[in-house]
Parts: structure tokens; sequence; C-alpha cells
């Protein structure tokens, strides 16, 4: 292996190792594993046959990759990250195939994470140190907690977690960095018998767009995720009607998110515009008006093709 560094104390048994990668002491990469260039795999890493990993990789000291395991380019394993590769394992009882465990580009997990086999980290999204991970993650996720939920979204720009938007303090509409992303403030009326607030439909400081259709999430358990995808043709203006939830929007360059706390505030997303929602509390409520029928071919659903 041609300008591959190995640890004197390190036993690198694969040949398909890319170059400028280092292996360092007590490390030990088995016939039938692939490492991509310029990785560094840090003291007591564990390479078992099958799994793979990209390029420009970093693998921090205790983590074992095992069959079925593939990390993309670009990731961050931290020091006694876990991956696992069979949910119901017994000793001396070996499966046919491993499930497919996969981190996408970009991705880092933290120090004593623990990875459930099956699941997908999405393009860099961001695993908590100690976090146990049973479900994937979608892109730019900052996920934390056993079972992980979703923390926050990671602003890839300044690599921190985005904070939520405050809208505009009075009636009237903001634009965000996120391309043609808007949030709207409506007027509030309240006296004793409680509070209105109402708007046009149709009309560029309101809902921006002749709404042919309307839905309502509710009893959305706390750790999930909605949305997770972008339309090719259909607008959606949402609001919060009740309790409170983060809307994650993302036009492939820049991201943010917003959070939705009052039945005064909704968020116009146009298409071609990715978009999630989390932080459900247990009484949230979403109105979601859409500017078309519904129509699954509308949907952009995988992250990579948005």
């Amino acid at each position: 292996m041609r300008d591959v560094f190995v640890h004197p104390a390190g036993l690198c048994e694969s040949d398909d190792v890319g170059r400028g990668t280092r292996i360092w002491a007590f490390a030990h990469i088995l016939p039938g594993a692939r490492i991509g260039e310029d990785c560094n795999l840090c003291d007591g890493v564990f390479v078992e046959s099958g799994a793979v990993v990209g390029n420009r990789v970093t693998v921090k000291s205790g983590v074992q990759l095992w069959t079925g395991v593939e990390l993309e380019d670009d990731v961050f394993v931290g020091p006694n990250a876990t991956f696992t590769n069979d949910r119901f394992p017994r000793s001396r009882s070996w499966l046919e195939e491993h499930p497919r465990t996969l981190v996408k580009r970009g991705a880092s997990l933290g120090a004593n994470a623990t990875i459930l086999p099956g699941v997908e980290i999405g393009i860099e999204a961001m695993v908590g140190a100690g976090a146990v991970v049973t479900r994937s993650v979608p892109p730019h996720a900052v996920v934390t907690g056993n079972p992980a939920r979703i923390s926050g979204y990671a602003d890839r720009a300044a690599s921190r977690v985005a904070e939520p938007l405050e809208a505009t303090p009075a009636p009237g509409v903001a634009a965000i960095e996120v391309a043609g992303v808007t949030v709207h403030r409506f007027a509030e009326h309240p006296d004793l018998r409680g509070t209105l607030t109402a708007g046009l439909l149709d009309s560029p400081d309101e809902v921006p767009f002749g709404v042919r259709r309307w839905f309502l999430v509710y009893d959305v358990p706390t750790r999930e995720v909605r949305g997770e995808h972008a339309h090719r043709t259909c607008h959606q203006f949402l609001i919060c009607v009740n309790g409170v939830v983060a809307i994650a929007v993302d036009d492939g360059r820049r991201h943010r998110d917003v959070l939705l706390d009052s039945p005064a505030v909704g968020i116009h997303v146009p298409p071609l515009i990715w978009s999630a929602q989390y932080r459900y509390e247990r009484d949230s409520r979403l109105l979601v008006f859409a500017s078309h029928e519904y129509d699954p071919d509308d949907y952009i659903r995988e992250y990579d093709r948005f």
C-alpha cells in the first residue's frame, strides 16, 4: 500500500486503503474492509470485513466498525462511539446478511454515542455525546438523549445550532435568508371575551396564494419529526393554532429554524424548499394551507435528490 501510514503497533490486513490514510497503534483492519483516502483511524479502532469508510474520515479511539456499517466522506466519529449490526444478537448465531447502517457525508457522532443497526444518519447531522440513536436522523438535524430526539438543526455555514427566529413583533411580513420563505404576523384583537386573529386568503401580506386544500396535524409524539420533504409546485402556509412547533427550512444553501408559538404567526414555505417540523408539544396543533390538491408526485422526499 503506497502512501499509507500504519503504526508499528497497528495491524492492517486490507489491501483496499486509500492514499494518505493513517492507522495508529493497536488499530486492526480486517481483510475485506474498505478505507478511503486521507482518513485518520486512531488508537484501538477495529474495522471488520465488509465495513466501508469514505475519504477524509476521522475515527477516534475505541470505535468498532462492523460489517454493514458505511461512513461516507468527511464523517467524524467521536471516541468510544458504538455501532451495532444485529438487533437480536445471540452467542454463536450469525446473520446471513447484516442491515446497512449509513452515516452520510459530513455527519458527526459524539463520544459514547450508540447507533442501532439499519439506521441512516443524514448529511451533516450531529449526534450528541452519549445519545442512543434508535431511528434514522434527518439531514442537518442535531439529536441528543436516550432515545435520541431532535433538539435543533445544524447551521452549515456557522457549524452551530440555528436559533429559533423571532417573528416580526408587529403585524406584517418578515423575509428570512432562506429563499422565498416569509414569516407573517397577523393582527390580534383581544377583549374580555378572548382574542381574535384573522387574515385574508390569497393576500401578499397574509396567505400569499390561492388555497386549494387544508389539513391539521395533531397528537404527534414529541420525539417525532414530520415533513422532511420539498414540493415541486405546491405552496404551503403553516400556523400553529395551539402549542409550539419548530419549522426547519432549507433552500440547499441556507438553513433556518422558525419557532411557531402563537396562532397569530404563520410561515409561507414556497416550492423547492426542504422543510421539516419538530419539537411538537403534546397539545400542539399545526394548521396547513396548501395551494394544490394532494399529489404524491409533487413530493421530493430524498434530501440528496433535492
